[in-house]
């Protein structure tokens, strides 16, 4: 499965309740899982970014609805990267 990196930062209502982040995490476990996808690890990290979470999912689309589905619930905004694994890099033609 495609592998997508999410640089995520919270919205000054995610600030603001804090304290409830690791319940919204859970929350946005649910919704990943509900599209065919799966979160593979989540920083909490000191920087640009609030978190990090790196996750797999079937596909673009599915991966899409996920993370609009996360953010519209207004907590957190964020940048997404695709990653490639080394194995495609190596399969890239000449």
């Amino acid at each position: 499965m495609p592998t997508y990196i999410t640089l995520l930062n919270w919205t000054q209502r995610g600030i603001e309740s804090v304290e409830e982040s690791l319940d919204r995490d859970e929350a946005a476990t649910k919704i990943v899982e509900s599209q065919g996808g799966e979160v593979k690890d989540v920083y909490y990290t000191m920087g640009p970014y609030d978190n990090v979470v790196i996750s797999e999912f079937p596909d673009d689309e599915s991966y899409a609805k996920a993370i609009l589905k996360v953010e519209s619930e207004g907590y957190i905004t964020g940048q997404t990267l695709k990653a490639l694994s080394e194995e495609i890099i190596r399969d890239f033609p000449e």
